[in-house]
């Protein structure tokens, strides 16, 4: 009998393979567990759009962008329902085919042409613009052929109804309706509402789904209400354009203004093109480019004079025929600066009508010596110098004034005659507003209300004000400025059987403001440099000569009316007219269109003379 070997088992052993089981499921469950958790929790929002996204194609619904108006409620900018040809690059079955029929009708150009056909060919996004904002009808022409994935939408298309009119002010938008300048930029947020958004669900074989659309439904942008009037901002522009074109000038700048509002009624703006034509520019350099203001300015330090009781109209001093400033080291001969008249005299009395009447620089200088550099600054910075006007504009410049502590040698002197500092046009028709507005400075405005999507009306506030100098002397001013026009520099302002009140510069350009750049002083301060002299009327002064000796000019003519009740100021600026005869004076170039303007502003708003106003006849003398 042979022997077996017999197997024995150890207790134990089968326990130790169950456990082993158990702890290997257990580790598998959790780690199950803990998966389906980080799906659940963690990654389930981006999961979620994954899958939605597979299935469903999304579809912008832009929403309607609000209009711009004039102030009676004409349309100054609106959109207009036009058609976009798009398409789903997913859905597209021969790339290169229907990017081939799509260009014989729209004419498409190569490079558009060659990105469709690489989104066709990847699929990797589900919609892509073909053309933008095209006729209604060829839209309808390129959807009938139904190409598989291209299709159409309504887009609007942004216009402005009246031509370019009030486009400096109004602005642009971009193609998707985004504002990128003027009135469109700074009130984009209100104007372009709220986009919605169409959701469409399909299987797999993108065929779509029953039921599974959604829909939010875009929120239209508000409207803007201006204070332009629109008939006005036309003929105002053409009448710029037309007094441009005459004088051979590079350019010009007109702005009518609400005396006791500060509405803007019109602003218009006009540039010589790339071939030297005149023509109106969509840049509000009304607002944006400041220039020295020349002797408009003696507006405000006259005006100081008579508020601290310096002077009165009948006030009467010895002009000189030149003022000699120096160094406090007078042995020290490195400069010295002579301030002259534009109309050369010997010593003679003048009253400070005369002065302002004359526009003399040295009897500007005189009388107003006792005001000091600070209050003088302090005044300049109440008229609104310094500082933007807030008017609503992008880009809106503050002009450039240094703090008059920081004034040195001449930089105290200048200024009181319209240098040293720079002003933008609309800056200087506030600050001379000021007068016509009693006293008051009004900052000017172009917003009267917005209107939201239901129709309600939101008013603008109005324009903040406050006191420069008294209505006492408001009133001696105008006085006084009413004689400019009536046997001064500004006879040619003079508006049939309307009594004006205003005052001219003429602004020396430096050599470095040349055709196509921008008018802005080179330095912050009239010349203090070696040799360098008053500009208006010394012809040695070389910091305002070009190198053959030309000059360049900057002509401006501010002014309201009525000058007893004053209801409208115009400001005409003309820059750079043709320097070779007498009408690049501020009076002569300015002045005529003024008085053109002030006669169509007397119709278009209704403003008629005061009682027994009968012009120049009532000047006093």
């Amino acid at each position: 009998m042979s022997s077996r070997h017999v197997r024995t088992y150890k207790a134990g052993q089968s326990s130790c393979r169950l456990v082993a089981v158990f702890v290997i499921a257990a580790v598998l469950f959790l780690a199950v567990f803990a998966r389906v958790t980080v799906l659940q929790t963690v990654q389930a929002g981006g999961l979620r759009l994954a899958g939605k996204s597979q299935r469903t194609t999304e579809q912008v619904l832009k929403a309607h962008r609000g209009t711009i108006y004039d102030r009676e409620g004409a349309e100054l900018a609106l959109s207009v329902p036009a058609r976009t040809i798009i398409a789903n690059p997913k859905l597209v079955l021969d790339p290169v085919g229907t990017v081939r029929t799509l260009t014989a009708l729209l004419q498409l150009p190569a490079a558009k042409q060659q990105s469709l056909i690489e989104a066709f060919t990847a699929k990797k996004s589900s919609f892509e613009y073909v053309d933008r904002q095209i006729d209604p009808t060829l839209a309808g022409t390129v959807v009938n052929l139904r190409l598989a994935g291209v299709s159409s939408i309504s887009e609007d298309l942004r216009i402005l109804p009246a031509g370019d009119v009030g486009r400096s002010v109004v602005g642009r938008t971009d193609p998707d309706l985004q504002g990128t300048a003027g009135l469109e930029k700074e009130y984009g947020d209100i104007l372009r509402g709220v986009n919605g958004v169409q959701q469409q669900e399909h299987d797999r074989q993108f065929r779509s789904i029953a039921g599974g659309d959604e829909t939010v439904a875009p929120v239209p942008g508000s409207d803007v209400v201006t204070t332009l009037d629109r008939g006005l901002q036309y003929q105002v522009e053409q009448a710029l354009l037309q007094r441009v074109a005459a004088l051979s000038a590079y350019g010009g700048t007109a702005i009518v203004m609400g005396s006791r509002s500060g509405d803007i009624y019109a602003i218009a703006n006009v540039r010589q093109d790339a071939n030297g034509v005149p023509q109106v520019t969509s840049a509000d350099l009304a607002a944006t480019e400041p220039h020295e203001p020349g002797s408009v300015a003696k507006v405000f330090s006259i005006s100081a004079a008579v508020n601290e009781g310096l002077a009165n109209p009948d006030t009467t001093i010895t002009v000189p025929g030149f003022l000699v400033y120096r160094p406090l080291n007078k042995s020290d001969g490195q400069w010295k600066f002579t301030i002259r008249d534009a109309e050369p005299h010997n010593d003679q009395q003048m009253s400070l009508r005369d002065i302002i009447v004359h526009s003399s620089n040295i009897g500007t200088v005189l009388m107003t010596e006792g005001l000091g550099t600070l209050k003088f600054g302090n005044y300049l910075h109440e008229f609104g110098f310094g500082s933007t006007t807030g008017l609503g504009l992008p880009d809106e410049s503050s002009g450039i004034m240094k703090p008059a502590a920081d004034w040195q040698a001449t930089e105290k002197v200048t200024p009181r005659y319209g240098y040293g500092y720079a002003a933008t046009s609309l800056q200087l028709i506030a600050g001379v507003n000021t007068i016509a507005n009693g006293g008051m400075y009004v900052a000017p405005r172009l917003v009267l209300s917005t209107i939201d999507a239901n129709g309600k009306t939101h008013d603008a506030p109005p324009s903040p004000t406050h006191e420069v100098v008294t209505p006492q002397t408001a009133t001696t001013m105008t006085s006084m400025m009413k004689d400019v026009v009536c046997y001064g520099t500004a006879v040619y302002a003079k508006v049939p059987g309307m009594s004006v009140a205003g005052k001219t510069g003429t602004a020396l350009l430096k050599p470095s403001t040349t055709a196509g750049t921008s008018t802005t002083p080179s330095t912050t301060a009239a010349p203090t440099t070696t040799t360098t002299v008053n500009p208006t009327a010394d012809p040695t002064n070389t910091a305002y000569q070009g190198a053959d000796g030309s000059k360049q000019y900057y002509s401006t003519f501010v002014g309201f009316f009525p000058a007893d009740n004053p209801q409208v100021t115009i400001l005409v600026s003309i820059d750079r007219p043709d320097p070779s005869n007498q009408d690049r004076l501020g009076g002569k170039a300015a002045g005529p269109l003024f008085s053109k303007l002030a006669t169509i502003a007397m119709h278009e708003l209704r403003v008629s003379p005061t009682a027994n106003d009968n012009g120049c006849q009532n000047s006093a003398g």
